[in-house]
């Protein structure tokens, strides 16, 4: 069989440098299953590639996946394929449909999939095909699903209730000892969480729970292995603020982690909501405590990084200006350290101030 992937996102096949790099998993796994599938009736194992649209004969399955709803589709018609399976939550439609695409009237059949079949899932990822992934960094799920139900987070619905899903051990393959791990809620798995954090610390496993920790879970226990663990990119925990309430729980958890020991930074997701006030005194909050840090020269730096509201039911959705405004000055660290929001001028003869005299 010849399979064709096409990686709708296409952030990992561009390389920015000193980006971290995030391959699509999914068709990692695909293209590992595909290139060790073992044929019925014997012959060559699948060959798994860049779907080509020029390629004559025709691909035996072509298989799209999307990340991000606001990601612009492949919007060109797959005339060369047997059969076109579509995943990711940048899709929502759990059905077999047809679709119009391009400037044809050509109608092609997709098949949805909700979820990876089984056997697909539990395979390990194939790095190669993302040439630009380092030889020592791994992706990969210790835990999958949420106990929250937050408003902008498909996780619930798609995977359900938090459990156990793999061993960082069999993460950390092909002498990989970088592991970017992508748990929606680790902290909230328990028991299972202690185990692998236990497992990290005695490997000596590099390791970005990229999505976030839960400020609100941690303990005096989790406190003490979080500041045994060796993190990736700048020494940095990342935690979750997107309420007002969750500043005090972030507050908490830093000062327990950092009583045992650590000498990292904090890095905090903070949804921008449709509250500009709310927003802004929730990342001011941060940034004073930042701007204190820099001028006693101790502390642990804790920075922010905003993220506009995003509906995951509306990829059309039109994000306010204020949120665009704040973002840029949030997430351009020169910006944030330099002055204040009221300071940034985003655009000619604009000020933030502005947005308070309105």
């Amino acid at each position: 069989m010849r399979i064709g992937l096409i990686d709708v996102d296409g952030h990992a096949k561009k390389k920015k440098w000193g980006a971290t790099i995030y391959p699509n998993l999914a068709l990692c796994k695909i293209a590992r299953y595909h290139k060790e599938r073992v044929p019925k009736w014997g012959g060559p194992h699948d060959v798994v590639e860049w779907y080509d649209p020029l390629r004559i004969d025709p691909y035996d399955i072509v298989y799209i996946s999307k990340v991000f709803n606001f990601s612009p589709d492949y919007d060109y018609v797959i005339t060369n394929a047997k059969n076109i399976y579509i995943g990711g939550t940048g899709y929502k439609e759990d059905r077999t449909y047809n679709l119009c695409i391009g400037d044809t009237n050509k109608v092609i059949r997709y098949k949805y999939l909700f979820t990876l079949p089984e056997e697909i899932d539990r395979c390990q990822p194939c790095y190669s095909i993302y040439p630009h992934v380092p030889k020592d960094y791994a992706y990969g799920f210790l835990t999958r699903g949420c106990p929250n139900k937050c408003l902008y987070c498909v996780v619930p619905k798609k995977e359900g209730a938090i459990r156990p899903y793999m061993d960082v051990d069999d993460i950390a393959i092909e002498g990989r000892n970088k592991l970017v791990l992508m748990d929606n809620n680790f902290l909230a798995a328990g028991d299972y969480a202690h185990e692998q954090l236990d497992k990290i610390i005695s490997r000596g496993y590099r390791v970005d729970f990229n999505q976030a920790l839960d400020a609100r879970l941690v303990t005096e226990d989790f406190a003490r292995k979080l500041a045994k663990v060796k993190w990736l990119d700048k020494n940095r925990i990342r935690f979750g603020c997107d309420t007002h309430a969750q500043i005090e729980e972030c507050e908490r958890a830093m000062d327990m982690i950092i009583g045992y020991g650590f000498h990292g930074e904090f890095f905090l997701y903070t949804m921008l909501n449709n509250n500009m006030t709310e927003s802004y005194e929730r990342i001011c909050h941060w940034w004073r405590r930042l701007q204190d840090a820099r001028r006693n020269k101790k502390g642990n730096w804790v920075y922010a990084y905003a993220q506009p509201y995003r509906d995951p039911d509306n990829p059309h959705q039109q994000i306010p200006q204020w949120q665009k405004d704040m973002a840029n000055w949030v997430n351009k660290k020169a910006h944030f350290v330099a002055h204040s929001f009221e300071e940034f001028e985003p655009r000619k003869d604009f000020k933030c101030r502005q947005y308070f005299q309105q």
